[in-house]
């Protein structure tokens, strides 16, 4: 019996320490050293409502936003990931050949050679929130046509919006589709 009741109370203080005081302490730690993080890096409009986050894209489909990267699960966070279907796989092909063909629907100046692949392709998670340079870049011909916005207007949105290299050396430089439609629709509205 008495080796019952030590292992009882192990357990208990082990489920205190471990369970609810490493938590605790975690979140302590993370709330006061990096807050905006901790809490999932909310974007916020002029009403302070949440209407997005840095960390998980946003489906934009009408033709005068920035489109960004194809998710399979349409950017839905409760269930991250993609068909990681290989290069032969009969319907990512079909799935390409439409956003091919989607893609010259829209943007029927700008040729598929210059289209960049992470317009047309998952990224390992389906909820990337952002696309290349290059990929808002040849976007600006149809946005300029739908907004009336100058392509020069539209450029040093892009550039204002692209991020550098973590660290000057991992990654390639990205730009967040979200935030660089959140400044299209603030500068639509201003007109």
């Amino acid at each position: 019996m008495q080796v019952w009741m030590i292992s009882l109370r192990v357990s208990l203080a082990l489920m205190l320490l471990l369970g609810l005081g490493y938590n605790l302490l975690v979140t302590g730690i993370a709330q006061s050293t990096m807050p905006h993080q901790a809490n999932g890096s909310l974007i916020y409009n002029e009403q302070e409502e949440p209407i997005g986050s840095e960390l998980i894209g946003q489906q934009f489909t009408e033709p005068g936003y920035f489109h960004g990267r194809v998710s399979s699960i349409e950017y839905n966070a409760a269930g991250s990931g993609s068909a990681n279907y290989a290069p032969s796989n009969p319907d990512l092909i079909a799935r390409m050949e439409a956003s091919l063909q989607e893609w010259q629907k829209e943007n029927p100046e700008v040729p598929i050679s210059q289209l960049p692949a992470d317009l047309i392709t998952n990224s390992g998670s389906g909820l990337d929130p952002h696309i290349s340079p290059e990929a808002a870049r040849v976007q600006i011909p149809r946005i300029q046509a739908e907004t009336g916005i100058s392509e020069e207007e539209l450029m040093q949105m892009v550039d204002k919006h692209t991020k550098d290299r973590q660290f000057g050396f991992l990654g390639e430089p990205v730009v967040s589709v979200l935030e660089l439609n959140l400044e299209l629709q603030s500068k639509l509205s201003n007109q």
